[in-house]
């Protein structure tokens, strides 16, 4: 069984990133591999802030992504210091259900004994 670390980098809204490592965490709990954490940092940390609204017809691949890591019971951490960078508010009311603070500090030292995919 490996252990992995997901690193999120990329915007909720630009490209495939959320919907790629949604498919890799899926696949790799199906085959018995286990996930310690998903981080989220530079531009993904966007996923985090209830600000989020998106048309009717678009799917919300944060709010997916939040919703398996709840149910695996996976940390989804978001860099707090990229969050301020990007106007994300760091008000507990103001965050999407599931995601939690934390520091890239953090991110480092959990990375041990894991294999890191990035998306």
């Amino acid at each position: 069984m490996t252990s992995f670390v997901i690193l999120l980098t990329q915007s909720p809204f630009n490209g495939q990133a959320f919907q790629s490592a949604l498919r890799f965490l899926s696949a790799s709990q199906a085959l018995g591999h286990r996930t310690d954490h998903v981080f989220l940092y530079q531009d993904a940390v966007l996923a985090a802030s209830h600000a989020i609204d998106l048309p009717a017809d678009e799917p919300d691949a944060s709010r997916l992504l939040a919703q398996f890591c709840l149910q695996h019971q996976i940390p989804l951490l978001f860099c707090s210091t990229a969050a301020e960078k990007r106007g994300v508010s760091l008000e507990a009311e103001q965050l999407r259900p599931g995601y939690q603070l934390a520091g890239l500090a953090e991110h480092a030292m959990r990375l041990a004994d894991h294999k890191l995919v990035q998306f």
